[in-house]
């Protein structure tokens, strides 16, 4: 058997809880930034996903992505389906001084958290139960596909397409998912007067976005699959894009607007930390730093494509993660340095990046776009207007986030 190095094993131990709490945090982020009567809704969709896609990625979902390739497209089935030679033994190919389980889990908790980053789009509209359908056909048609066509050994792998942490596979295929989603449903149903942007509990953002961005270094760093050089270039990466893009967010907003905002340094932040993510484990941390500000600008900006297509994107998911990814996948292509993983910058390995993020958008558009026409043919997609206006969270769940002492009372909207 090959040999096991604890200090790498106990990284990726580390690194998988941290991921693991992302998804959390996320409803934390998501659920602060909605309307009060919505708050549960989002977060139970959030929380919902580590049931739903755990149990797609033991039977079947982590080995149609590692499983041995089938013509490019898509890794055989059989191999891992139930976690059947998924053990302690270290697979050469993926995380060598590892114990393969490890790949396993620590995988589990990118695909758990991917659909969960489109709820942010469609607040308020989606029926729970459609929901379920949703994600778990989503998932196995599109995040399976793409994560086995750039981590797998797929088609996009094979002509030298790279994705460190998931630019591509995890943003770039749920914010195009999100908006496509959003612009399906429409906008939402509004009393008179109500303003579109109302968070519930900004508190709760900060709280949020803390958690996301410290859970990020486990979702950057661990790529390495060790605890080594490529790994500390990784983190270091993820902490300076962070940083750079919430004062550069911060700018941009302050210059517009006269002011700045609390949400918008932690939307920022967020911004910059997916824009790196595709990026981390290849480029240097100077780099980082340019990368961060880059993504923060172009994310921003793409406000203005938002409005222009009347797309009711509700907490701007395109933005910050559609746009986010697409825009560190194709840097990798102008910053990449060989000194760092053996990627080197160049017209070719840009255009190889172009090329991914168009055909993973492009496909996760399509399929999403037909698993809703599907659900709206079946009568059990669209929430009615009535319930958008009182909120999803007691006519569906017959909870509200704050009943302690009716907390509430005359706050509901």
């Amino acid at each position: 058997m090959q040999a096991i190095n604890a200090g790498d094993t106990a990284f990726i131990l580390l690194c998988t809880a941290l991921v693991c709490m992302m998804t959390p945090a996320l409803a934390l982020f998501y659920g602060g930034l909605v309307k009060q009567r919505d708050m549960l809704s989002i977060m139970i969709q959030n929380f919902v996903c580590m049931g739903v896609v755990g149990l797609i990625w033991v039977f079947g979902g982590f080995s149609l992505v590692f499983g041995p390739d089938i013509g490019g497209v898509i890794g055989s089935i059989v191999p891992y389906f139930g976690m059947y030679n998924v053990g302690i033994t270290p697979n050469p190919s993926y995380g060598p001084n590892i114990p393969f389980i490890m790949v396993f889990a620590y995988q589990m908790m990118f695909a758990i958290i991917t659909p969960a980053l489109m709820t942010g789009a469609f607040v308020g509209r989606f029926r729970f139960g459609a929901y379920l359908l949703f994600i778990t056909f989503w998932t196995i048609l599109v995040y399976l596909p793409a994560a086995h066509w750039v981590w797998g050994g797929g088609f996009l792998a094979k002509l030298g397409v790279v994705d460190f942490a998931g630019g591509i596979v995890i943003h770039t295929s749920a914010g195009f998912s999100a908006l496509l989603t959003a612009a399906y449903l429409g906008k939402r149903k509004l009393a008179p007067g109500e303003s579109e942007s109302e968070p519930a509990a900004l508190p709760l953002v900060a709280l949020g976005a803390g958690l996301l961005w410290f859970g990020w270094f486990g979702f950057n760093a661990g790529g390495a699959y060790a605890a080594d050089a490529l790994a500390a270039y990784a983190f270091l990466s993820t902490m300076l894009a962070g940083s750079i893009a919430m004062l550069v967010w911060m700018f941009w907003e302050w210059r517009e607007k006269g002011r700045p905002s609390f949400s918008g340094v932690l939307v920022g932040a967020v911004a910059g930390l997916a824009t790196i993510t595709p990026a981390s484990g290849y480029v240097e941390p100077i780099s980082a730093l340019l990368i961060g500000a880059v993504g923060a600008t172009v994310c921003y900006h793409a406000k203005y494509v938002q409005s222009w297509l009347k797309i009711d994107d509700t907490l701007e998911v395109w933005r910050a993660h559609g746009v986010g990814g697409v825009t560190g996948a194709l840097l990798i292509g102008v910053l990449a340095s060989p000194h760092i993983d053996q990627v080197s910058a160049g017209f070719r390995q840009l255009g190889v990046q172009l090329l991914a993020v168009v055909v993973v958008a492009a496909y996760a558009s399509l399929v999403t776009y037909v698993l809703l026409k599907i659900l709206d043919g079946m009568g059990v997609l669209r929430v009615s207007d009535e319930i958008q206006e009182e909120g999803l969270d007691t006519p569906f769940y017959g909870e509200r986030a704050y009943s302690f002492w009716n907390m509430d009372r005359g706050n509901a909207k």
